[in-house]
């Protein structure tokens, strides 16, 4: 999807970025709690380039692959219009791997949030059956989702998924598949641990349940500013669920979820000062400006 030598151009544009802790020339797309993603070619943006945490060699990026490969397929057979993604790496000095996820650019205008900026708030609007339905018919023990709106498209007249690049799979004995010490990797040392033990195992296990789901997905709603869709979301989500969700708990959900990265995002921007201001070394991970929410 992106010939190697303009993924390392890619790259080479964020490493310099890193090392002038300057990313102005880089065509940001946008941010999510741990990535990034960028246009390419720049400013022209035919694809959109995820940039993932980097691999610490090639095993651990075969590791992932099989499991990101896996949970596509997996998706794709529950019916899931998933968007085509091709996982590209670049190798670095002393075998590291940086790897992005990359997708051809959809319209704006096919976007969740750009789809629901509809003034007219209607539970029969077909983006939130579809969604509902989605999540609903896929999310299990053994396959997860996350379902908030800025992961979604209305594409036609249907659905599609773009966001796979956190592969919520379990395996027969209910164990995660997903590596997650890359992903804490942007994490102080000291955190990871601890972190990795005892917080991020519970974030990942409430995509394994269609109702955390739903409640994830209606409590974002205000991050995109669309907070008066909720209604709509919880009535159709409440006649498909055995336990219904009052209107006051997304609402508590956002305001701890929001704390939660919000402390993560403020020791990422601690560390990152340390390594750059007293220890002098590179640091490795794009991070956003502080999240309006």
């Amino acid at each position: 999807m992106i010939p190697d030598a303009e993924l390392r151009s890619l790259d080479d544009a964020v490493a310099a970025a890193l090392h002038d802790g300057d990313v102005s020339r880089l065509d940001v797309i946008g941010y999510g709690e741990i990535t990034v993603v960028l246009g390419w070619p720049p400013y022209e943006r035919e694809l959109a380039c995820k940039r993932l945490p980097p691999f610490p060699d090639r095993a651990a990026l075969d590791r992932y692959r099989d499991v990101f490969e896996a949970y596509v397929a997996q998706l794709r057979a529950r019916g899931i219009d998933v968007e085509e993604t091709a996982l590209c790496a670049v190798e670095r000095n002393g075998g590291r791997l940086h790897a992005y996820c990359v997708q051809r650019v959809l319209p704006t205008t096919s976007l969740g949030p750009a789809v629901l900026r509809d003034p007219d708030v209607d539970a029969a609007h077909p983006m939130v059956g579809a969604i509902v339905d989605a999540v609903v018919e896929t999310v299990d023990d053994g396959l997860g989702l996350d379902a908030q709106l800025s992961n979604w498209a209305w594409v036609g007249d249907g659905l599609r998924y773009f966001d796979v690049t956190t592969p919520f799979l379990r395996d027969d004995r209910g164990r995660s598949r997903l590596d997650l010490d890359v992903f804490l990797a942007s994490l102080p040392w000291a955190l990871r641990a601890p972190l990795g033990r005892f917080v991020f195992p519970g974030v990942v296990a409430r995509f394994h349940d269609a109702r955390s789901v739903l409640v994830d997905l209606v409590a974002n709603l205000e991050k995109e500013r669309l907070s008066q869709w909720a209604p709509a979301f919880l009535e159709v989500a409440n006649a498909r669920l055995a336990r219904p969700i009052p209107a006051e708990e997304p609402r508590r959900y956002y305001r701890s979820d929001a704390r939660l990265w919000r402390a993560t995002q403020a020791i990422r921007r601690a560390d990152r000062w340390w390594q750059r201001r007293v220890r002098r070394r590179e640091y490795d991970f794009l991070i956003p400006a502080r999240i309006d929410r």
